[in-house]
């Protein structure tokens, strides 16, 4: 069959339009999923960078403190107590709350610096510990239970002479003005003991 040739170039032309439609359409609809998908994924990295009921929990350790601590080197020891002071303060809009502390450990000027926060993504609170008398840093993570009031947290940290120990500490509100921190170590059989007890006071 023979085409008037200007009919032909209205078919060609008719197709080519069609197809550029068709084409023009489809980049439209992959380029609005792919919007759409990176709006789901900038949505979610807002919210599991935003300060959320975890955090409202750390708002008990916020404020001025004086500090008691009792500590044990071995189970059965007498307790060596000393004082100290202790600020808690938000850093980084709210996402995490700083500790300056200063006091003194067996006759020595002591100073300790520690970051708490809760982890949006894996749902466990995280915590840091860097002090005068280490180049170590101590990290632990845990969970809170809101019938005892306690952030339960398993960590370690560098020690001069057994190397790395494991712990495990609570932090345990007691009521609006005070809050005490308790650290557990393995002794020499592997048995569990409590190493240290801090009370922490409001200060007026």
């Amino acid at each position: 069959m023979h085409f008037p040739k200007r009919l032909l170039g209205f078919f060609v032309l008719t197709l080519t339009l069609l197809l550029g439609a068709q084409i023009h359409a489809a980049e439209k609809d992959k380029k609005a999923q792919a919007d759409a998908e990176m709006q789901a994924m900038m949505a979610k990295a807002k919210e599991a960078g935003t300060p959320g009921a975890g955090h409202e929990v750390l708002k008990s350790f916020e404020g001025e403190w004086t500090v008691t601590s009792k500590s044990w080197m071995k189970p059965g020891d007498k307790p060596q107590q000393s004082t100290g002071t202790s600020s808690f303060s938000w850093v980084l809009g709210g996402r995490f709350l700083k500790q300056d502390f200063k006091g003194n450990w067996g006759g020595e000027d002591f100073t300790g610096l520690g970051y708490v926060g809760f982890d949006n993504v894996k749902k466990e609170y995280v915590s840091t510990w860097m002090d005068s008398m280490s180049t170590g840093i101590g990290q632990a993570k845990g969970q809170y239970d809101a019938a005892t009031k306690t952030i339960t947290d398993q960590g370690s940290f560098s020690c001069p002479i057994k190397g790395t120990v494991d712990f495990r500490s609570e932090w345990k509100i007691l009521d609006k003005d005070k809050f005490s921190f308790s650290m557990y170590m393995p002794d020499p059989n592997g048995k569990e003991f409590r190493s240290m007890e801090m009370l922490y006071k409001r200060a007026k």
